[in-house]
């Protein structure tokens, strides 16, 4: 089957998340090629119809899968393949966003939402399925926290927390995690940003707990890509985090307050032990995320 993934790359790449995705499905048979969106806004990507349709009639898919709803507006300017559209969060969270969004859900052949959330704010009526985005359990796995370290360039006698994002990124709202952190005696908060995927593999694996602060959020990669190397989580209850984490032993969900993380991030110091979040995390391997995805495919393309 010939899948055409339509996506944003005005950042300047790929999130890793889609790129992961689309591996797993090409090594379950899918021939994958990708339309990138390299333009901001609205009118970034209205400007895109005529590339796309280029691309269309190049590669002839059977069906396009769109990333993001401003994506699958753009996928659906044309009404000749068929779109399945995924719905990432910030998509859904920003309502200037969401009403673009909105007219992606009722165009698209099949929605795919990876929260609970996101569903319960759309409340789609039909044609919609809950799909977390799944993770590379072979790369993201538990490995020697020394040696990560060593490999990371950190000291071993450092406590060290890792933030989900660059400080730069105000969505995230590193203030609130900064001042957590700064509470807390002889801990170092490092931001996650300019690394490759191994490095992040790594990087979970040296630290000893990760933090996430946001604002608001879908279903974070980077949660689960935690739970899958066992690495105590200390997150605000934002996007699917509490449905993913669950009670999973030296995790903990807070409130938007400092001093709440700030404890948190002290009982993980003290208990000074990895989880056991690789199990729970298991059933969203790439692999099986992928088959879900290509289930939709076939039956989208059975009714046209």
């Amino acid at each position: 089957m010939k899948v055409l993934i339509v996506c944003s790359k005005n950042s300047g790449k790929i999130a890793p998340f889609i790129l992961d995705q689309a591996e797993s499905l090409e090594a379950k048979g899918m021939e994958i090629d990708f339309f990138n969106v390299s333009q901001k806004g609205l009118f970034g990507y209205l400007k895109s119809r005529r590339e796309l349709m280029q691309k269309i009639g190049d590669f002839q898919p059977e069906i396009i899968h769109a990333h993001y709803g401003l994506s699958g507006l753009l996928a659906n300017l044309q009404r000749k393949i068929p779109v399945v559209t995924t719905y990432h969060g910030s998509d859904i969270n920003h309502p200037k966003v969401l009403r673009f969004s909105k007219i992606a859900i009722f165009l698209s052949k099949f929605n795919v939402f990876v929260s609970q959330k996101n569903i319960d704010t759309v409340k789609p009526k039909k044609k919609y399925a809950l799909i977390p985005c799944g993770v590379d359990t072979e790369l993201f796995k538990p490995l020697n926290k020394a040696e990560c370290r060593e490999k990371s360039g950190l000291k071993n006698d450092e406590k060290l927390v890792l933030f989900s994002s660059g400080f730069d990124n105000k969505v995230k709202n590193p203030a609130l995690a900064k001042a957590a952190v700064k509470s807390l005696p002889d801990v170092k908060l490092l931001e996650l940003k300019g690394y490759v995927r191994q490095e992040v593999a790594f990087l979970m694996n040296a630290v000893d707990a990760v933090l996430m602060t946001s604002f608001s959020e879908g279903s974070p990669q980077f949660i689960k890509e935690a739970m899958a190397v066992n690495c105590p989580i200390v997150s605000v209850d934002v996007g699917d985090v509490q449905e993913v984490v669950g009670d999973t032993e030296n995790c903990f969900i807070c409130s938007h307050t400092e001093k709440e993380i700030a404890e948190a991030l002290r009982k993980v110091f003290d208990a000074n032990k990895r989880t056991l979040g690789r199990e729970k995390i298991l059933q969203l391997d790439n692999r099986l995320v992928a088959e879900k995805i290509i289930e939709i495919y076939n039956k989208v393309i059975a009714k046209q």
